[in-house]
């Protein structure tokens, strides 16, 4: 008997799956009313309510929901019964022959999943894309699908034991969810998982924790000369992005923006010479590229002031790299930030607030918590986003308003898309776009 743990979309989708194969099964959520319970229409009646141990009875295998901590009680009583755990992308690479593709980190991992699929789209293949971002990866099994695309969260990771991965690539690691992990180094180990999985190793040298990982393609944002292996790399030269010594774009031509996103399309340029695309069909790919939503998006522009929406950007670092991209082209920016605050060094933010940036509109429970390290005179205080929005485009006459949050959402909204939709509407509430 199998055990589906969580009642929300990887669950929903493992119960498809296992119906649709004739695989007797029980599902369970700690939660009296998951968000996602009337959507569930197979059979057997879901267990819900406080995890109980005898819910393992009979039990020889468990797909476990991504957002279940190994602190909960019933992850240790499965260790102590020592009852197989794993996820549900373990589950749906016993089931897939195409090539799988693996992309993780701790900022970007969306951009370079999209931009990818992109590029094996542009090349003539069919592609399925899935798995952390948009549909789960069970969701995603054809026989008509040529190649598989992947976001992998840390934990999806951490519940993952065998692999099949023609290439996978970890492109950043920074702290984040360490709320989660007993630690950084922890954290650090969940993402370097997904490199006993693949066949081929993107490596990102310009990385910190990824440096000594021997590679069949690196990716180089950094200077030229520091790597040894350049006809295996993608890297950068003054202008010109380059694989080995072939040229591949002008930076000038990349339609995103931010120098992490250069880092963010040398990693897909990398894991497109691995299964051999046309550099045509890449270059095109990325010319044609506009982002993600949410993700440093480009909303209006309103009497000489730019709005951007980085509403995914949940930790700090991710805002740091917002706002460096954003303050490298205006003299004025108003940063909105706030939500719950995370167990981070907020330190080289607030160095960069108090140096570069115009005001900041700050929003959500850590308001106060995040008011302390900012200089008295920049702060704004606004208890909805409307307001907030509105309080900012009081303060600048020429420049750019960055929503960049650097905080987690769910105080005020259900999500992070919720929170920049939100942001959105409130900009086109100020008066006709331009």
């Amino acid at each position: 008997m199998k055990l589906i743990l969580g009642l929300g979309e990887t669950g929903l989708s493992v119960a498809k799956f296992l119906t649709a194969n004739n695989v007797e099964f029980k599902i369970a959520d700690s939660r009296i009313e998951p968000p996602l319970i009337s959507s569930y229409v197979y059979n057997p009646a879901p267990i819900l309510g406080d995890w109980k141990k005898d819910l393992l009875s009979g039990i020889d295998e468990v797909y476990i929901s991504p957002g279940i901590a190994k602190s909960e009680s019933i992850y240790v009583w499965l260790s102590e019964q020592e009852i197989p755990v794993v996820s549900d992308i373990e589950l749906f690479s016993r089931h897939v022959s195409s090539p799988i593709i693996g992309i993780t980190g701790s900022n970007g991992k969306s951009t370079v999943t999209k931009l990818f699929s992109e590029m094996i789209h542009n090349s003539g293949y069919k592609v399925a894309v899935g798995g952390n971002l948009g549909r789960p990866a069970l969701e995603l099994i054809s026989d008509d699908i040529d190649y598989y695309v992947l976001e992998l969260s840390s934990y999806q990771l951490d519940y993952t034991n065998e692999l099949n991965l023609f290439a996978g690539v970890v492109l950043n690691i920074t702290p984040d969810h360490l709320d989660r992990y007993d630690s950084f180094q922890s954290y650090v180990e969940s993402k370097l998982s997904i490199y006993k999985y693949c066949q081929n190793c993107v490596v990102n040298v310009s990385e910190e924790y990824t440096k000594g990982i021997t590679a069949s393609k690196y990716f180089n944002a950094e200077n030229k000369k520091q790597q040894k292996d350049i006809i295996n790399t993608v890297l950068r030269e003054g202008d010109n992005l380059l694989n080995g010594n072939s040229f591949l774009i002008k930076t000038d031509d990349i339609a995103l923006i931010g120098e992490h996103n250069i880092a963010n399309i040398m990693a897909a340029f990398a894991l497109g010479d691995l299964l051999k695309l046309p550099t045509g069909a890449m270059t095109k790919s990325v010319k044609e590229f506009k982002g993600l939503e949410h993700r440093l998006e480009r909303v209006a522009t309103i009497k000489n002031v730019e709005f951007f929406n980085d509403s995914k950007a949940t930790n700090v670092i991710s805002a740091i790299t917002a706002l460096h991209a954003i303050v490298n082209s205006y003299n004025q920016v108003v940063l909105i930030a706030g939500g719950i605050a995370k167990k981070e060094d907020y330190s080289e933010l607030y160095n960069l607030i108090n140096e570069r940036v115009s005001y900041v509109v700050l929003i959500g429970i850590s308001a106060d918590y995040l008011a302390e390290g900012i200089e008295t005179s920049k702060v704004k205080f606004a208890s909805s986003m409307s307001e907030a929005v509105n309080i900012a485009s009081k303060l600048i006459e020429n420049g750019a308003i960055l929503l960049s949050p650097a905080c987690a959402s769910f105080d005020m909204f259900d999500n992070f898309e919720k929170r920049g939709h939100e942001f959105k509407d409130s900009v086109r509430m100020l008066s006709p776009l331009s």
